[in-house]
């Protein structure tokens, strides 16, 4: 059996941990995940990832009487072995200064059980803070929040399940745990040179999480990777609802052809041309053809 990654999540009671943690690996909506209610303790999941990848989520309830048990008899337990620490902010949160000490409580048993952990951030429910706050607003608690994390490096994201930014996030976070990604990305790099494709794009296959890309020719979206995870995923879910089974594709305007098929059985493809006239026409053992 393949091992597993150990993928802590942690947080104060109502942070939404479990709701991002329901989109991307359960197939929730937002608007589902209203019903799901507060985690007891630890709840435990284990999801394949690309196949052979196994990530141990260990999604840690945060009620008060949890978080200190944690710090005190399961410490261990909990802290052992941990690759990955995701600590969810509620930026709205009226408790911030125990929060902080809550987080820098994981960071000093994170040091003493797992010390080549990386740590994430995520500062969530970014929607309930007003556009033109919400920059000045984060890059505020990301200051904090990297100098709390010394000695230990933090990434920091600003998150929300109503939008795109949530896959940006766990994308990043992911990619993290892929092993031989270089050589994934250098393979992707020689299939977009021998297409002449402007880009490739590669999604885990349930998840749609990009989980490598290629780009040839620069595009002035920063944040369109995740935005395209977020609305196919969701298409693909509007599929399923239909008892129909989402399988490729193509988008096309006077610029470009865009193509979106499965490419083996743990990803889908995303193969993006100037060429607007160009046609897929060979589908054979999980690759490409032009």
């Amino acid at each position: 059996m393949p091992k597993g990654r150990k993928v802590l999540l942690m947080g104060k009671s109502g942070s939404g941990k479990t709701s991002m943690r329901s989109i991307i690996f359960a197939n929730y909506i937002a608007r589902d995940t209203r019903r799901l209610g507060a985690t007891i303790d630890v709840e435990h999941s284990h999801v394949r990832f690309l196949g052979n990848l196994v990530l141990n989520l260990w999604d840690c309830g945060g009620q008060e009487a949890f978080m200190e048990n944690y710090f005190a008899s399961q410490r261990d337990n909990i802290f052992r072995n941990v690759e990955v620490l995701i600590y969810v902010f509620d930026v709205e949160s009226r408790e911030l200064e125990k929060d902080m000490h809550y987080y820098q409580s994981c960071l000093e048993a994170i040091l003493q059980n797992s010390p080549e952990a990386k740590v994430f951030c995520l500062v969530h429910k970014m929607d309930l803070v007003q556009d033109d706050q919400r920059d000045r607003i984060f890059h505020q608690r990301e200051e904090d929040l990297k100098r709390l994390s010394k000695p230990l490096d933090c990434t920091c994201f600003a998150t929300s399940i109503w939008d795109e930014t949530l896959y940006k996030a766990w994308s990043n976070i992911v990619y993290q745990l892929i092993p031989n990604v270089q050589q994934l990305e250098s393979s992707l790099a020689s299939f977009a040179n021998i297409i002449d494709a402007d880009e490739v794009l590669l999604f885990e296959r349930a998840t749609f999480l990009v989980i490598s890309h290629c780009e040839r020719q620069q595009h002035r979206d920063v944040h369109r990777f995740e935005k395209i995870s977020n609305i196919i995923k969701q298409f693909k879910l509007s599929c399923s609802k239909l008892a129909a089974s989402f399988q490729s594709m193509e988008v096309r305007n006077s610029s470009f052809a865009a193509f979106i098929d499965v490419f083996t059985s743990n990803t889908y493809v995303m193969v993006i041309i100037s060429d607007p006239t160009i046609r897929k026409y060979m589908h054979y053992k999980d690759h490409f053809y032009w």
